[in-house]
């Protein structure tokens, strides 16, 4: 049974639904896996298969025969995916492998569904092991040409570097993979010079960068082949689909733990970088200000000690080094996602690490005040960064346990004292939570009813529903939403749009509708896609996410963020509504309520701003070469940081606010911040977004009166 009740779901948290573990089904028992010998550079016979490996392997490919939600069958349409997959895990910017190396691999292409029905993972072990040997000969030649120093480095040339590698032809041969190498490591060492580095300093660090990684090659084990493999066909099936190998399944039990100790940020391979996909909502990180998501970390230290290069270092073993006791302090050369994609240039920021306190995650509420029409209105204003419930308490008998639906209830009780006129639930960078909340958080906003849908992967739909008859309040509401609101936030702000109860506002959401459940097996555990929601509607959640009634402008690129950028994304689709469609009040005035918002955000300063960044940051991200002309990349750059630095003085100039020098803002953003003073501390009149909202309700409270009106007089 699926016990609906129980689950607890977020981006990236387990829940409790279950499945038979076939591990104990075919009677096998974990066992520990031996160390790597130390083998000879280049020697890489060692990376073979084990028995607990090839068992697992089998386990999966049964689980995702019987339960994944999907059941997509396993055969050679599925073995092609599997292959591309793990070619792009092996060599993601196509500078490993030559065009003879990837033919040589293509005899495979349609077989490996037969390779794990049979549980033959040689295949597999065989394309890492060449991955290897590649890379090593193109460590190798990179460490040599640095030794030979820098001195014939001629950056009056003018020659192109293609960065964006992804759809390019496989080099020809070992002379086009040498000059690619060769090109790679002139860019940089031409970053690194125009940020000042000397000559012998930029010689330094790239020589120890790229011996440490020979040396990390040699560490290679048979588990990162496997995982690397197994990944490959897990995500063909879909993105949250995933194996944990023994240490990441450890690792992930201590990441979904409130008391983590560390920066509050939950990162992830991007090709030979560790990259921060969200950050914890209240976490060290969140509250500093200081970075924020697809930032790449390249350097880890300990408070004082020197910088640890870690580009090319496995996930796991980047997060052992961020990770550390509370109130210890972590030092991260990063390169901000806000640099053009050619610009490398980092910066370093300090984190005190410490605990993610519930409280800290818990809601809030302000009142804005605004004037319409000669009238002056107050909107309560609740932010909900995540939907929490303190289990812990709850079990121990507390009748005070802290959780969103109980929160928000004081907090609307304390607005509605100060006579509010309507009310703005702020979802914003909410990635989800207990669905429980969810649910219960629908259930003050609506007399009763269906809340979410579940259904299987045998197509049965189990109904959540509010039982409560409670109708908490009955004023008018909008909700904010963005992007990187997702999953728990998407399933509440669904079911206030489907039950017409409030006006939907801001960006399309992230679309992570599906349901995982985390099988353990005889070696290591599978993250299992086996459930997807959906609204009462009968829509689904997933891929689309919940599209505003009126739109703001996007914030980053949906073509990089969010579910239907992910590979292999299940599909939007609908199944049967579980409430009978009912008189939209909203339809009649959206049309008069849009033209006025797009009127109004016209020459907004902060929605200028917003509209400007995100064109200037597509249009770079359209460019797939750079220059390795010193002179030509210098006044590339200089134009870039110019137009970035006219879009922020444009705002701050109509703001009334100090300009900025180039320099000015370089030092604004390397300074630290102190936890405390970030949104939370502001007032929200001076939230361009959160403003925006309470005049679009507004809006609708002044048009809906005179449609009343007019409708009474036919």
């Amino acid at each position: 049974m699926l016990n609906t009740k129980a689950l607890r779901f977020s981006s990236a948290m387990k829940n409790s639904l279950t499945v038979p573990a076939l591990a104990l089904l075919l009677g096998f028992q974990p066992s520990m896996v031996p160390a790597s010998p130390a083998t000879p550079d280049n020697d890489w016979s060692y990376l073979q298969p084990h028995r607990e490996q090839v068992i697992a392997s089998l386990n999966i490919v049964e689980l995702l025969k019987r339960h994944h939600y999907s059941k997509p069958p396993l055969n050679d349409a599925r073995s092609a995916e599997i292959y591309d997959g793990y070619l792009k895990a092996l060599d993601p910017s196509r500078s490993f492998f030559t065009a003879a190396d990837v033919a040589g691999f293509n005899a495979w292409r349609t077989q490996f569904d037969d390779f794990l029905k049979s549980g033959n993972l040689e295949p597999g072990f065989s394309m890492y092991r060449k991955a290897l040997e590649r890379q090593g000969l193109r460590l190798d030649y990179t460490i040599a040409l640095l030794k030979q120093g820098l001195k014939d480095m001629d950056f009056s040339v003018d020659e192109e570097l293609m960065v964006d590698r992804d759809k390019a032809p496989w080099p020809k041969d070992q002379a086009e993979l040498k000059d690619l190498w060769r090109k790679r490591l002139k860019d940089e060492v031409l970053r690194l010079k125009i940020s000042g580095k000397t000559p012998e300093n930029i010689r330094e660090l790239l020589l120890k960068r790229y011996t440490n990684q020979r040396s990390r090659l040699a560490q290679t084990r048979s588990e990162d082949v496997f995982q690397t493999y197994i990944n490959a066909f897990a995500q063909s099936y879909d993105p949250h689909t995933q194996y944990l190998s023994p240490d990441n399944a450890a690792n992930f039990d201590i990441n979904m733990s409130l008391s983590l100790e560390g920066i509050g940020a939950v990162l992830q391979n991007d090709n030979e970088y560790v990259q921060i996909s969200r950050l914890v909502p209240a976490g060290p990180a969140e509250k500093s200000k200081q970075l924020n998501p697809a930032d790449k970390i390249i350097g880890v230290a300990q408070a004082n000690e020197d910088m640890v290069d870690v580009t090319g270092w496995r996930l796991d073993e980047v997060v052992k080094l961020i990770r550390g006791p509370r109130g210890s302090v972590v030092r991260l050369e990063i390169i901000p996602a806000s640099n053009a994609p050619n610009d490398q240039t980092s910066k370093i920021v300090s984190i005190t690490r410490d605990a993610v306190k519930l409280e800290e995650q818990a809601a809030h509420s302000s009142i804005l005040h605004l004037k319409d029409n000669g009238r002056d209105y107050k909107l309560g204003v609740i932010e909900l960064p995540a939907f929490y419930m303190d289990f812990k308490a709850l079990r121990a008998g507390d009748r005070d346990y802290k959780s969103t639906t109980r929160d928000v209830k004081k907090l609307i009780a304390g607005l509605q004292k100060e006579n509010i006129d309507g009310l703005v639930i702020d979802l914003r960078n909410n990635g989800g939570g207990s669905l429980q909340e969810a649910t219960e958080l629908t259930g003050l906003f609506i007399k009763e009813g269906p809340t979410v849908l579940v259904r299987n992967s045998d197509g049965r739909v189990d109904v959540l529903a509010d039982e409560t008859n409670d109708l908490y309040y009955r004023g008018p509401m909008a909700i904010l939403v963005n992007r990187l609101s997702a999953s728990a936030s998407e399933i509440f702000a669904g079911a206030m749009q489907d039950y017409h109860r409030a006006l939907i506002v801001g960006g399309q959401t992230f679309g992570k509708g599906t349901v995982q459940s985390i099988q353990p097996l005889n070696h290591g555990e599978l993250k299992l896609t086996l459930a997807k929601f959906y609204r009462v509607s009968g829509q689904s959640t997933q891929d689309q996410g919940i599209v505003p009634d009126i739109t703001y402008p996007a914030s980053v690129d949906t073509k990089k963020i969010g579910e239907s950028a992910l590979p292999h994304a299940l599909p939007w689709d609908s199944i049967r509504p579980a409430i009978n469609a009912e008189r939209n009040p909203f339809q009649p005035l959206l049309a008069e309520l849009r033209n006025r918002h797009l009127e109004r955000i016209q020459n907004n300063p902060d929605f200028i701003y917003t509209r400007n960044r995100l064109a200037l940051a597509e249009e770079l991200a359209r460019e797939t070469s750079v220059s390795l002309n010193e002179a030509k990349r210098r006044a590339d750059q200089a134009s870039i940081e110019k137009r970035q630095l006219e879009l922020e003085n444009a705002l701050r100039q109509a703001k009334g606010e100090k300009l900025l020098t180039r320099q000015d803002l370089e030092e604004e953003e390397r300074k630290p911040r102190e936890p405390g003073l970030g949104q939370d501390q502001t007032k929200p009149e001076d939230d361009a977004f959160v403003t925006e909202a309470g005049k679009v309700l507004l809006d609708y409270v002044g048009l809906d009166a005179l449609h009343e009106r007019r409708e009474a007089l036919r």
